[in-house]
């Protein structure tokens, strides 16, 4: 009867993943929330292929697993005001989550949430609860916290040229974890405070000349923050879910113009879902010069070719296609210690291949061939062979070495000097014993 039940759980985890859909979203969704509100996000998702499954955040089913095994390839948590969940969701399964590959796009709020604990795991600071961020620039009808953020063109995430967006919600500090991907920063004139009045506006000001904390102000604070876990699945904390409403993305700016906000949130969907700037290593290569197969043991000052064959997802077309667009690529030959670190540059007119000649160096043991490829919202790209280098066998060596002819011949000299002194010396001996016994007699 053990037996019969592991067969069939087994069964139903295979036949999970036979029929789950390689673009399937669970979205929690807040009840205070109405779907409709969010119609161009969710339509976008629609249209880009992904089949989008609701649920409420007390809700049972659909669960997120059964068994172990995820039923979703990415998770939307739009319940930011939320304090209450079902048990598959908590800080640890979520955290649970990633290291099964499956992507998070998580909407945080002003307010104390088990959300705000879950950012914490990812080195986001947040301030104190019921503290929004606040900004009286520019000049505008809306409330302070309603504020037109500036997008930054150099991240490789966005868009370039996106205008600016609406947003409303809570910043957070960025830690010091390198997996950060900061996506959007606040702007420079803007503060987080517990307060829209003015009149406490001496307090903040004594707050930011305390040792500590201080105050929470400027574009060194994030409002949306993504991280990429080593397994290269991916999270983005948003600091607010009306970012992503239909409201914001059709409100006119101060300035007249049409906001950003549609294209943006088009674009951090496309990053967290593993659609932009997702890389992978096909495979790697190393031979010797003017040899096509990969040895078993390399000698030492052997001259060796390594090639790397590296391919982009193109989500349009749902395929791997070659890659040359990584110029800064590194390969080290290493043993504990790197022994060499060089450019793996590209092959120029061989798309997706990276090559490079060097000499192993003059010192035998293990090595590895390491790559070791990491930035900013980039995946990353890691491999490692290792190989055996040993010294020259015996009948290796060369007969002579160029270097040591002073040798061979100071050697050579000194012999020959020798066998002519002693030739000479032993002869003119002989020959006075004789012509003195001849005198005696």
């Amino acid at each position: 009867m053990r037996l019969l039940s592991s067969v069939l759980v087994t069964l139903l985890a295979l036949t999970k993943i036979s029929f789950a859909s390689s673009s399937s979203v669970l979205v929690v969704l807040d009840p205070s929330l109405n779907r409709e509100d969010y119609s161009i996000f969710f339509g976008g998702l629609e249209e880009r292929g992904y089949n989008l499954t609701f649920r409420a955040p007390k809700d049972d089913t659909p669960a997120i697993t059964d068994y172990g095994v995820p039923n979703y390839d990415h998770v939307i948590l739009f319940a930011p005001d939320t304090k209450s969940y079902a048990q598959d969701i908590t800080p640890q399964s979520l955290v649970g989550l990633l290291s099964e590959n499956i992507n998070l796009l998580i909407a945080l709020s002003p307010k104390q949430t088990p959300l705000t604990s879950l950012a914490a795991e990812f080195s986001l600071i947040l301030p104190p609860p019921e503290t929004p961020l606040i900004s009286h620039h520019p000049a505008r009808s809306e409330p302070i916290t309603t504020i037109p953020v500036p997008v930054s063109s150099s991240s490789p995430i966005l868009t370039p040229g996106i205008p600016p967006i609406w947003f409303t919600g809570a910043p957070h500090a960025l830690g010091s974890t390198p997996m950060l991907v900061p996506i959007l920063r606040a702007p420079a004139e803007s503060f987080a405070a517990d307060s829209t009045s003015d009149a406490d506006s001496d307090a903040l000001i004594a707050a930011s000349e305390k040792s500590g904390e201080g105050l929470w102000a400027g574009s060194r604070m994030g409002l949306v923050t993504g991280f990429q876990t080593k397994v290269n699945s991916r999270v983005v904390f948003a600091g607010g879910v009306k970012m992503f409403s239909d409201e914001y993305a059709k409100k006119e700016l101060p300035s007249g113009g049409a906001p950003g906000n549609a294209l943006f949130a088009t674009d951090v969907a496309a990053w967290v879902f593993q659609e932009k700037l997702r890389l992978r290593i096909d495979g790697v290569e190393h031979h010797r010069v003017g040899e096509s197969v990969a040895p078993e043991v390399y000698t030492t000052n052997d001259e060796i070719v390594y090639t790397a064959h590296i391919s982009a997802y193109d989500s349009k077309t749902s395929a791997w296609k070659p890659y040359s667009g990584v110029d800064d690529l590194q390969l080290e030959f290493t043993m504990l210690d790197p022994h060499i670190r060089t450019s793996l540059p590209a092959v120029p007119g061989s798309p997706g291949t990276y090559q490079i000649r060097f000499r192993a160096p003059d010192r035998h043991g293990v090595f590895k061939f390491v790559l070791n490829w990491k930035r900013k919202g980039y995946s990353y790209l890691e491999s490692s062979t290792t190989v055996p280098v040993v010294p020259p066998r015996h009948d290796q060596y060369p007969r002579f070495l160029s270097a040591a002819w002073p040798y061979y011949a100071g050697a050579i000299s000194t012999s020959i000097g020798f066998f002519l002194f002693a030739a000479l010396w032993l002869a003119g001996d002989v020959k006075g014993e004789r012509k003195k016994g001849s005198k005696v007699e």
